[in-house]
């Protein structure tokens, strides 16, 4: 069932749905940068958005690298089902590991802008040949980032296993604790492993990096592609692109 109202005052129009809960605040960071991305002078101005934030979906990475894992596919495509329902005319996932799964999803008969293709597009345009990127266990084994670098002739420079256990995991783990200051601090340190092996840029290519990132002023944060916003600004791009101007 389709939001009440939603076709009749505005049937032209498209509406973006958000697959979120993985984590909570990572789809709030989303859906903050969405407006921030927005050139809008008004309400009617901004992207017409519907989020589906439903944290009890089983862990991804452990899924992807443990095939005896609960998967998390059966609770997203409830998810996708669910925006389908509710007018949903594309939608964005915020999540990078969610984005195995991708094929799967895209199945459901809505698009979905991907993460990792509006990421490379907003480095692409840095020039940048050595490129470093922090995600977890389960986004580096999917590999659709290191594709899409390659296929752009970057090289990906990864952290070490003793970098993700002891800088990048507990990062993320902190910040879905809200312990972001903890999180700042070994985010940051995993970024400068990255810098030190001559990555000129860092995709933080897990949407709860961006986070701990932000939470204080550092110099490493002036070479990092953020792909939360990345995929903000391609929703809006989207949006803009295909919608009729909003009326009073």
């Amino acid at each position: 069932m389709k939001i009440r109202g939603w076709t009749a005052h505005m049937p032209d129009a498209r509406l973006l749905g958000v697959l979120g809960g993985m984590g909570p605040l990572a789809t709030v960071d989303f859906l903050a940068k969405l407006i921030e991305e927005t050139p809008a002078e008004r309400d009617q101005d901004h992207v017409p958005v519907i989020a589906y934030s439903v944290p009890q979906i089983p862990d991804r990475p452990e899924a992807i690298l443990d095939k005896n894992a609960a998967s998390p596919l059966p609770a997203m495509l409830a998810g996708v089902r669910a925006l389908k329902r509710a007018g949903a005319t594309a939608i964005a996932i915020a999540c990078n590991t969610a984005h195995y799964w991708y094929d799967e999803l895209l199945a459901e008969g809505v698009p979905i802008l991907h993460i990792a293709d509006a990421s490379c597009d907003a480095l692409f345009a840095h020039t940048k040949k050595r490129v470093g990127l922090i995600a977890t266990k389960g986004t580096v084994a999917a590999n659709f980032f290191q594709e899409r670098l390659l296929a752009r002739g970057i090289e990906c420079i990864l952290n070490s296993e003793e970098e993700q256990d002891d800088l990048v995991l507990p990062s993320i783990i902190a910040v879905k604790q809200h312990r972001l200051a903890d999180a700042h601090a070994l985010a940051v340190r995993a970024c400068e492993q990255l810098q030190s092996r001559g990555a000129e840029a860092i995709i933080l290519g897990c949407t709860e990096m961006p986070v701990a990132v932000e939470h204080a002023a550092h110099p490493v944060r002036d070479i990092c592609v953020d792909p939360t916003r990345a995929l903000a600004k391609a929703c809006v791009r989207w949006w803009r692109n295909s919608a009729v101007p909003a009326r009073d």
